[in-house]
């Protein structure tokens, strides 16, 4: 059984289906916390909101593009251990920059940031060049796994299209 997961849109950048995202992280979390219950909430923020929390619990200056919150920790509950209990954020206007940077298309970036957001929660570190290098190598296999599972073109057009009811 994994983590349920839920998708909130906070920011005005680009319009983004967050049922779509809510897909991809599932599937993200079936590869990287199969038997993990508990909770995942993802945040779709702008620079502001991202700034604030950077700054407030991380004590840095600046925005930064994701920022991942465990709070097993935190948790009265007995079966916190192996649970997931955590938050994403994810500010998509330096997703966006860092997709013109690398020359990727942008919904793939967010999805990468979400990526990079559960592999800390599912206890990867990034704080020594070999951690990093062993994480990003983690990171760009579900990239392209994901990829091929959803497709980026379609993911585009499915991230920014609202369907008409």
């Amino acid at each position: 059984m994994t983590a349920s997961v839920h998708v909130r849109n906070r920011q005005r950048t680009a319009p983004i289906q967050a049922r779509y995202l809510r897909e991809i992280a599932r599937a993200v979390l079936e590869r990287t916390a199969p038997e993990r219950p508990g909770s995942l909430g993802i945040y779709l923020v702008g620079r502001p909101e991202i700034v604030r929390l950077n700054e407030t619990f991380l004590g840095h200056a600046g925005p930064t593009d994701v920022i991942a919150f465990d709070y097993r920790e935190h948790s009265r509950k007995r079966t916190t251990r192996h649970a997931l209990y955590a938050e994403v954020f994810i500010c998509v206007e330096e997703a966006m920059s860092q997709a013109r940077r690398y020359r990727a298309p942008w919904p793939e970036e967010v999805v990468r940031c979400m990526i990079h957001g559960v592999l800390h929660l599912t206890g990867h570190d990034d704080a020594q060049p070999s951690q990093r290098r062993k994480m990003k190598r983690v990171e760009n296999r579900l990239v392209r796994e994901m990829r091929k599972r959803f497709g980026w073109k379609r993911t585009a057009l499915r991230f920014t299209t609202v369907p008409l009811r």
